[in-house]
């Protein structure tokens, strides 16, 4: 299970993470590694919507700037606003492709039994978790 939330969230983002995550409450290493995924889908998440509000930031500024060269004559789009879409577009591809690489190196040491931690949010979620190294719950 704890490599399903791994593998899962290729295809089906937040949703099986946070299934898995309920339904299997009684092994904490199972909702230790649902919950990084959980928390890393909700970083990605953030990221996705501060990426797309500045992909329509430009595309209205590339508009208006295109309806300002048509007033004098020109009918050319801004060649800035190709580019800019351009970059935006290498951005969520490469997110994507962060999060091919966390799913297979995480899901194989899950697989393995391994309490791997992403990088800070592995912390993160050991604390929310109250679990200490090895899947010791931490008293305070």
């Amino acid at each position: 299970m704890a490599v399903l939330c791994h593998v899962l969230q290729l295809v089906g983002g937040w949703i099986a993470p946070l299934v898995i995550f309920f339904i299997k409450r009684q092994s904490r290493f199972i909702t230790f590694h649902a919950l990084q995924v959980l928390l890393f889908q909700g970083l990605c998440l953030f990221l996705e919507m501060f990426v797309m509000a500045g992909f329509f930031v430009a595309i209205t500024l590339g508009i208006s700037f295109g309806s300002l060269t048509q007033q004098r004559g020109s009918s050319n789009a801004p060649p800035l606003l190709f580019l800019v879409f351009g970059l935006f577009m290498l951005g969520f591809i490469a997110l994507w492709l962060v999060k091919l690489l966390l799913a297979i190196i995480y899901g194989v040491k899950a697989g393995s039994g391994q309490w791997a931690e992403y990088p800070i949010l592995g912390k993160l979620a050991r604390k929310i978790l109250n679990i200490g190294p090895g899947g010791a719950i931490v008293t305070s």
